[in-house]
Order: C-alpha cells, then structure tokens, then sequence
C-alpha cells in the first residue's frame, strides 16, 4: 500500500498541475467506491495537502475530493493498464490507477469525514510540533497489542504502513510483536527518531517502488528508497547490522521482517 512517503511525493509532483484548475469532469464506472463525484465538477481546486495516507483537494465551494490510493492506486498524468477514474481538469487530465480496485475517492464538505473513520480519527503527522516522543509513548502505554499492530493503526502517528513500520523498529531495535505496553520512555524515544529518519529519506528519494512495479510517480518515474530499505523484502538475507538472517512472521495480519538479534 503506498503510505505517507509515496502519498507526499505524489501530492507534490500533481501540485502545479492541479491547483487553480477547475474540474471539467470526473469519469468512472464505480458510484459506490467513488462516491458523489459528480459534487465537484465545475468546481476550482484550491490546494493539496495530505493527512496521512489520504489525499486532500480542498474545492471551491467548501468541498474536498478526498483520494484514497489503497492497496495498488497511483495518480499518473498519463493513462494505464488499470485506469479506474479520469480526473479532467483544464489543460490537464490525471488518471487514476489501480489494479486491485481498493482505492477510494470521494467528495465530502470540508473536514466531514465520518464516512472514512480511519482518517477521522488519524493521530499527529509524524514532522509536526504535536509529535513528540512523550505523546508516543503515552499513546503506546494505552495498548499491550503488538507494537507494530499499534503503529499501523494510525492512532499514535500518521502515515506509517507496513514498510515504515518494519524499516523504524529496525532503526530503533525493538521488535515487531513486543506489547506496546512494554515500551519504556527510551524506547520511544529511539522509536520517534527512527520514524522520522527513515520517513525523511524515504521522502527525499521518492518512496519505494517494489517488485511488483505498482507504485510509481505520477510522472512514470518509480521510487528509489527500496534500494536502502534494511529489512523490508529482505528476508533470509543477512541482517546489515548484526549479519544474522532477517526473518519473517505474521503480526496483525501483516508479514513483518526483522531481526531476530537487533530486535529482541
């Protein structure tokens, strides 16, 4: 699933290609997973931003378009295999893509998003003010779950996903399956520092295009971070820290890699 650094990068590229343009059209054959689309024809877009792994187009009017890629979605300024939705704005078209058909979008007023509960209830931005190490560790305390499931849940921060998450508790040495519960204060202070390095580099390289070639720029261009990840996809290769085999197991539904060594 793209997560905050694909996201971020996508909303930056479309940015220019996008803001003070009206919506000309919005075409799909969906109306239950695009929903009220129709709400934002004729509309100007006048802003991008980005809440976690959402997509935000504030509309004239006190509308939003809110896009969710999902497991497989990418925005393309060209048109692809599994074009979903056609985005026709003028002098441009932005073509939505996925494959797997879990992506979203939909046009709500302004800072209603009771029909996306996750994004409702999101936590801090991970480069905010309100994201300290305090605030982490208090919000792991309020769980014994599984550290990584707690993560993924969005409440504590926004933006991680399945990627980040296993590439920050390497960085921070704390396994996967520990209860959140057991994290100490210093803990969550190596854990807030590792969200952020690994978050920033991966925003500054494009995110991570993986094997499976879903994900890539709206301009076509893929992602480099892959080439650095530590432990992501690396299973059975040598740890890059210890040299014992990374390895794998299921947490939260989820495949996790990590250490077994480093991440005790």
């Amino acid at each position: 699933m793209p997560e905050l650094p694909e996201v971020e990068t996508t909303r930056r590229i479309l940015e220019p290609h996008v803001v003070g343009r009206r919506v000309l059209g919005l075409e799909h054959d969906d109306p239950k997973k695009y929903r009220h689309t129709d709400l934002a024809v004729g509309r100007e877009v006048l802003s991008t931003r980005r809440r976690g792994k959402y997509l935000i187009f504030p509309l004239r009017g006190g509308l939003e378009l809110i896009i969710h890629l999902g497991m497989s979605g990418s925005l393309r300024l060209q048109p692809g295999g599994h074009t979903r939705v056609r985005l026709e704005l003028e002098g441009t078209t932005v073509f939505f893509n996925d494959p797997r058909r879990f992506g979203r979008l939909l046009v709500v007023p302004a800072g209603e998003y009771s029909a996306m509960p996750t994004l409702a209830r999101m936590g801090p931005e991970p480069f905010s003010r309100s994201f300290t190490a305090r605030l982490l560790h208090e919000h792991l305390q309020q769980s014994c779950s599984a550290l990584k499931t707690v993560l993924l849940s969005q409440r504590p921060v926004a933006g991680l996903g399945n990627i980040y998450a296993d590439e920050a508790l390497w960085l921070a040495k704390l396994a996967p399956y520990r209860p959140a519960c057991k994290v100490d204060a210093a803990a969550a202070r190596r854990l807030h520092r590792a969200i952020r390095r690994v978050l920033r580099r991966a925003l500054s390289l494009g995110g991570s295009t993986l094997s499976d070639g879903v994900y890539t720029r709206p301009s076509g261009e893929p992602g480099y971070f892959q080439i650095e990840h530590k432990v992501y996809g690396r299973a059975k290769q040598p740890c890059l820290r210890c040299g014992r085999q990374v390895a794998t197991m299921v947490v939260g539904g989820r495949t996790s890699h990590y250490c077994p060594v480093c991440q005790r």
